[in-house]
């Protein structure tokens, strides 16, 4: 008997969904690391900002006082930039996860088709069993019938 060809579909749905489910996975992960990264970067800024704030009290010139300024501006351009990639990699996770689902709700289609197939056939073959059973049943009435 040949295989159904439904079979073949399922093997390709379950590895269309794994491979959605390792892209999500990666997603989460990539997301996941650029948070850490700015919180990292929150933390230096605020250590920084703590820093600055022992040396209050003493004179700083100018130049060190722009420079101070300067370097707080890079380090607020560069969390704003990290902000930026974290909401685009929260978007990604998103896109992921609706990828994945999709798979994943094709799979369990195709499996409902497999199962509604089985249980047709299976439905298919106790018909035939209980048409055999009751033509074997008849064919004994019929032969101790006419033995009488």
């Amino acid at each position: 008997m040949a295989t159904d060809p439904l079979f073949t579909v399922l093997k390709l749905a379950i590895d269309a969904e794994e491979q959605a489910a390792m892209q999500l996975k990666s997603a989460q992960f990539e997301k996941q690391k650029l948070q850490g990264q700015l919180e990292a970067l929150n933390n230096y800024r605020l250590d920084y900002m703590k820093q600055m704030e022992g040396h209050q009290g003493t004179t700083l010139s100018a130049n060190q006082y722009h420079q101070f300024h300067q370097f707080i501006k890079q380090v607020d351009t560069v969390i704003s930039q990290q902000v930026a990639a974290v909401q685009e990699a929260d978007k990604q996770v998103g896109y992921r996860q609706k990828h994945w689902l999709e798979k994943q709700q094709k799979r369990k289609a195709v499996e409902m088709l497999l199962k509604h197939k089985a249980d047709k056939a299976m439905i298919a073959e106790a018909k035939r069993d209980q048409k055999m059973s009751d033509e074997f049943a008849m064919q004994q009435y019929l032969r101790n019938r006419a033995r009488r």
